[in-house]
């Protein structure tokens, strides 16, 4: 009975101490509490296209603008797999989680297109 009462009240927890938050290319999304994530631009996708085989799966690379209430923003460059997937600001984590759509061999995305997905996880508790 304690033990799914506490497993519980962590999930609640969680729950609340993270949020997904999508934003399409060139807009700007509010999240937690006064945090804004603006979607500035594609840097770079060699992802593996959908339906080919490659030898290294690739990443695709975007660059955000983060900022709280009016304070000054700041830009990050962040890619969907490796080391640099996530940026930490101001005791928030934003983590790249999804980029769509996903390259197709023989077919042109549209780059204002983009839909990038984050986990904003509050990481200053």
């Amino acid at each position: 009975m304690f033990i799914t009462v506490g497993l519980g009240i962590f999930a609640e927890t969680y729950a609340q101490a993270s949020q997904s938050l999508m934003v399409r290319i060139g807009q700007e999304k509010a999240a937690r509490g006064n945090l804004r994530v603006r979607f500035l631009t594609l840097v770079e996708d060699s992802r593996c296209p959908t339906g080919t085989n490659c030898v290294w799966a690739g990443t695709a690379k975007i660059k955000i603008q983060v900022r709280s209430g009016s304070r000054t923003a700041q830009t990050f460059e962040i890619e969907t797999a490796g080391t640099a997937d996530d940026v930490v600001f101001r005791g928030y984590r934003i983590k790249l989680t999804n980029l769509t759509p996903h390259p197709a061999n023989n077919i042109r995305i549209n780059r204002n297109g983009y839909v990038a997905t984050f986990r904003i996880t509050n990481v200053s508790r």
